[in-house]
């Protein structure tokens, strides 16, 4: 007797249950994009290699090209459309659309999912490959670029709009600093400079 392929499952995405037959081998990707019709969410490599098709997963970021949707029931599944409250930008959001951190755009619904994740990380205190202290006792080190660029290395932009992109995630971090480490003082010039300045 042979077992069966599909299944049907109930996905919470953006606060709204979603039902849906799917083959067990769907990808959360493929579910979003083909039968929900959810296509902030882009596909890029379908390899798990780029962070187009970024989205959070219980507010951990997690590439869904990688992810089954069967194995997704029962989390809380956040794609780009859903991180705004209403029609008020997320800080993120706002950042990137202040500071051109994009170009063609592709890239851009990951790349703001994985910020949005990214700022709540280094809140915790998680330390990344670049950071000098990584003492569970240590003090969270302040956001400067090269962390940045270290948190956000699995989202890639073809355009190369990194510089932008490294300038809105600073800003997004300060929209929120009550209960978030310190930028750098570097970093803070290079967020706040944009607003007199204008975007070179």
């Amino acid at each position: 007797m042979s077992q069966s392929t599909a299944s049907v499952i109930t996905l919470n995405i953006n606060g709204e249950k979603h039902t849906l037959p799917v083959d067990h081998r769907t990808t959360l990707l493929d579910a979003l994009r083909e039968r929900l019709d959810l296509t902030g969410t882009k596909k890029g490599c379908d390899q798990g290699q780029c962070g187009a098709c970024t989205v959070l997963l219980d507010g951990r970021r997690a590439v869904s090209c990688l992810q089954l949707a069967v194995a997704a029931e029962g989390r809380e599944i956040t794609t780009i459309e859903g991180v705004a409250d209403g029609e008020q930008l997320h800080p993120v959001q706002q950042a990137f659309l202040d500071l051109d951190g994009y170009q063609c755009g592709f890239c851009t619904p990951g790349q703001i999912c994985s910020a949005i994740a990214m700022i709540e990380e280094h809140a915790a205190g998680w330390p990344s490959a670049v950071t000098a202290d990584v003492r569970p006792e240590a003090e969270a080190a302040p956001l400067t670029a090269e962390e940045i660029r270290e948190r956000m290395s699995g989202n890639l932009c073809r355009c190369g709009a990194y510089v932008s992109i490294v300038r809105a995630v600073a800003r997004a971090a300060q929209a929120d600093d009550a209960q978030q480490p310190p930028v750098s003082d570097e970093l803070a010039r290079l967020a706040g400079s944009e607003q007199k300045e204008g975007v070179a």
